[in-house]
């Protein structure tokens, strides 16, 4: 079977169990703060199982391509290393929310691998939990009196807490689980060491391929667990792994899923796979991570130096590393895998296919853009190798290797190999300090404190904010939460108008009143399809009802943004082509920001036809022409475009303006009227094939306009209210350059002749040249002295016999009340060892500054005047 077989063959099965096969999610999460990836099958289902959502279908299946890059046998720099672990994979599950449980699950499983794809049974092994005593868990002995239907006692094993309890979280649902393991070890294998030896002990060929997930349990903050009253089957199958053992292969990366890539690898950098071990090594490496890359800017994630971006853009930098130290890759190549992985995968994720060019661009950027860094880190560790050479040392400082690490990309075993290839070493021990100090950084950053909820109410929240700014309501809910020691509660109420931060709108803000209390709503969040407001503090009365009311100003604002993003959209695929998608969005009261995709940067022209476009449709006055809880076939009937990355429910919302419809979830005007005017601020470039605009509307535009106005009156009063302001200003600029050039001949004329008069007068100190000068001249000016008295003086000496051959320079400079030392050595005393920066360090304490530089010229700043004329005399050669 090819994997696309095997894949439709599950889909195919569970449809015939009456389960609703439902499309993978987007591998990026968006409106979850708790995930930035979507890590497993059930994350879509999340909502459902917390009991956040209702149950549409209570049988669901499906293939979900998920990310891990840490966690359990995740640890991103081991991928490739091994023959069967992943970042990005796709895993297959079947789900039942209140319907069926254990008995059902375990037969379908069984019926599955053993009759639709007819693996032998007697390769089959499966782990039952063996029950915490400790936590009042018992063993699942339902569990494993279903199995003993199917499989011999002896092939039925007990597994640990950590192997075989599924949790969710520290908080949450949570139950026992069975995983299915199989034994692709040939017969020869097979009859020396029993594969019930071999099970959850990292065997590469007796491998967990389906874990089965009974969640029957919901964890309370304090640790306890209590009955959850709808049981949920979740199960997940590594996709890659049973077409391993479908196709009979000892490796997932000699399927027909990853062998087109690595062939294609092979033929880009003329290397075989198969014989050496470190090339197959970053071939499945590569193969790996350009399959986590091109999903990840399909679903709108682009590389970047923050969250989600960063651990793409740290995905995609191992792969380059890779491909440079081991296939002598030093130019961009993973943009050229695309195709061969549309290929591949394309039609089971057409969005591959629709984002082919944009992919391809924004990878050949970073490759290109990474590939000069390690340049530079290559050349950084080179000179800390010279520094080190030259001071007899053989162990690079682990601060080095962690900067190299961290800023330049450097993985520890590159720097290693370069400092072995040069007979050295790292310290691996100070390495370790700074990587364990950035991650604890890290973790204090994210650390979040939750108590659980406190439960007033049971119900839904239902938005009435599309209608209204004000409602009454009653508390549902609360829970306390401390960050960065600050404490504040998050209050769920049954109705609200608050818009919760989604789609790129933010959240509202405002108050709520209870008799003569008033609590600040200080922001609005979506948690687990909850809508969340954040308050300092927790009402006095609890069981009472609730005034909410938004911030009608901040409201109004920001609905303005919201429509103009709308509008502006259209305007910009009427001016630059059908070609502009959306690719992300921030709307505020302040401004908006709109990314999209388009190859090059916008002409100033094309800018002003964007602006007069959106301005007309504002002036058109178009009503908002709203649909609600559509299915979303008929809202792409009428026009709606559906953006890549994004998650659609079976119904939608639909916001029209005159011609323009989208999916929308956030709140508008109720005409475009109501925008006033927009005014584009900048356009700019994010990453290949993706441009920004920002943005503002309303009364921000007419604040800008009246400083640009006032500003233009003044500059006007400046040039005595010259009609040809323009002209005037030019005539203005020409003149100033004129004077520049006259200035500048003057000072290189008086620097010229105090040149001659510092070389006449240098001191002769221990067989060396020395001058010494205080002046007020600024550093540039200095610099271009001190560079002509070494010239001169190296001429003097090639033309005059003379017995000082040496020169040192000590320049003091007090420029704009602020000190300065520049020190400049001749090539000689550089080469016995001497070094500027190590003399204008010493002598900058004197005016409690520091420097640096070169070892024939460095530079110093300093906050101590009084202590120049002393600096400028301590700087003397031992």
């Amino acid at each position: 079977m090819t994997s696309q077989e095997i894949r439709q063959s599950f889909l195919d099965f569970f449809a015939s169990k009456d389960h609703k096969i439902v499309s993978s999610a987007p591998m990026v999460i968006k409106d979850d703060p708790t995930l930035m990836f979507t890590n497993a099958g059930m994350n879509q289902f999340k909502n459902i199982i917390l009991g956040n959502d209702p149950i549409k279908y209570p049988r669901v299946a499906n293939s979900q391509k998920c990310l891990r890059v840490s966690g359990k046998h995740n640890d991103l720099e081991e991928v490739g290393h091994d023959t069967y672990h992943h970042t990005m994979f796709e895993m297959l599950g079947n789900w039942s929310f209140g319907d069926y449980f254990k008995k059902e699950a375990i037969a379908w499983a069984w019926e599955y691998l053993t009759e639709v794809v007819k693996i032998d049974k007697d390769r089959l092994y499966v782990t039952i939990f063996e029950g915490a005593p400790e936590e009042g868990l018992e063993r699942d002995e339902e569990a494993y009196e279903i199995w003993k239907q199917y499989v011999p006692e002896n092939r039925i094993i007990n597994g640990n807490k950590h192997d075989n309890f599924w949790e969710m979280g520290d908080t949450g649902p949570c139950g026992p689980c069975s995983e299915i393991h199989v034994d692709i070890r040939p017969d020869s294998e097979r009859v020396k060491v029993d594969a019930l030896e071999l099970v959850n002990q990292d065997h590469p060929l007796v491998i967990e391929i389906w874990n089965n997930v009974f969640m029957q349990y919901n964890r309370k903050a304090d640790g306890s667990l209590t009955t959850l009253p709808a049981k949920v089957i979740d199960t997940g199958m590594g996709f890659e792994r049973l077409c391993m053992t479908l196709q009979d292969k000892t490796s997932n990366y000699d399927t027909d899923i990853f062998q087109p890539i690595i062939q294609e690898i092979g033929k880009i950098s003329g290397k075989k796979y198969g014989e050496d071990e470190k090339v197959d090594i970053t071939m499945r490496v590569i193969a790996d991570h350009v399959r986590t890359i091109a999903f990840s800017i399909a679903d709108g994630q682009l590389p970047s130096n923050a969250k989600a971006g960063y651990v793409i853009r740290r995905i995609l930098r191992r792969a380059v590393r890779y491909g440079y130290t081991f296939l002598n890759m030093h130019e961009a190549f993973m943009c050229k895998l695309i195709d061969v992985l549309s290929e591949v995968m394309g039609d089971a994720y057409p969005e591959l296919l629709a984002q082919k060019s944009l992919i391809e661009k924004v990878i050949k950027e970073e490759e290109e853009a990474f590939l000069r860094t390690l340049e530079h880190g290559i050349k950084l560790l080179d000179k800390n190798l010279s520094e080190m050479k030259a001071k007899g040392k053989t162990v690079l400082d682990g601060h080095v290797a962690f900067t190299l690490y961290d800023t330049f990309g450097f993985p520890l075993d590159l720097t290693e190999l370069i400092l072995r290839e040069n007979g050295m070493t790292v310290d691996l021990d100070g390495f370790k300090i700074e990587m364990e100090q950035q991650k604890q950084r890290a973790r204090n950053a994210a650390a979040m404190e939750t108590t659980d909820w406190v439960v007033l109410k049971e119900g839904e929240t239902r938005f009435v904010g599309y209608d209204s700014l004000e409602t009454e309501s009653e508390l549902l809910r609360y829970r306390k939460v401390t960050q960065k020691n600050k404490s504040y509660y998050q209050l769920v109420f049954a109705e609200t108008p608050f818009y919760a931060e989604m789609g790129g709108q933010v959240g509202d803000k405002g108050q709520i009143i209870s008799g003569d209390e008033t609590i600040d709503i200080f922001d609005t969040k979506n948690e687990n399809n909850l809508t969340v407001h954040l308050a300092n503090k927790l009402p006095k009365e609890l069981d009472v009802h609730f005034v909410l009311t938004v911030n009608k100003e901040l409201r109004k604002a920001t609905i303005r943004n919201h429509s103009a993003t709308h509008l502006m959209h259209e305007a910009l695929r009427e001016v630059l082509g059908m070609h502009v998608e959306q690719k992300g969005s921030y709307v505020s009261p302040e401004s908006l920001r709109f990314d999209f995709s388009h190859f090059q940067k916008m002409t100033q022209e094309e800018i002003r036809q964007v602006e007069r476009l959106t301005n007309q449709k504002i002036r058109e006055n178009f009503p908002l022409d709203e649909f609600r809880n559509i299915p979303i076939a008929e809202a792409k009937e009428m026009g709606a475009m559906a953006l890549f990355g994004e998650k659609y429910g079976e119904t939608v919302r639909v916001v029209r303006f005159g011609s323009s419809t989208e999916l929308c979830g956030g709140t508008h005007v109720q005409a475009t009227g109501e925008i006033g005017m927009l005014r584009i601020l900048s356009e700019s470039s994010i990453a290949a094939g993706i441009r920004r605009i920002e943005a503002i509307t309303g009364h921000a535009v007419e604040k800008m306009m009246d400083l640009q106005q006032d500003t233009l009156a003044n500059v006007r009063e400046l040039f005595n209210n010259t009609p040809d302001l323009t002209k005037a200003i030019q005539r203005s600029l020409d003149e100033n350059a004129e004077l520049r050039k006259q200035v500048e001949s003057f000072m290189q004329k008086q620097i010229s002749e105090l040149k001659e008069k510092l070389l006449a007068n240098a001191r002769e100190e221990n067989g060396v040249k020395v001058i010494r000068f205080q002046s007020d001249f600024a550093a540039e000016t200095i610099k271009t002295l001190v560079f002509q008295i070494n010239n001169t003086f190296s001429e003097q000496i090639k033309n005059v016999d003379s017995d000082s051959q040496s020169l040192m320079v000590v320049i003091g400079g007090l420029h704009e009340g602020k000190p300065s030392l520049t020190v400049l050595l001749s090539k000689d005393l550089v080469d016995k060892g001497y070094s500027a920066v190590n003399l204008v360090r010493e002598g900058a304490k004197h005016i409690q500054g520091g420097g640096g530089g070169q070892p024939f010229f460095a530079t110093a700043g300093g906050k101590n005047p009084a202590g120049l004329a002393q600096a400028i005399e301590s700087i003397k050669l031992a």
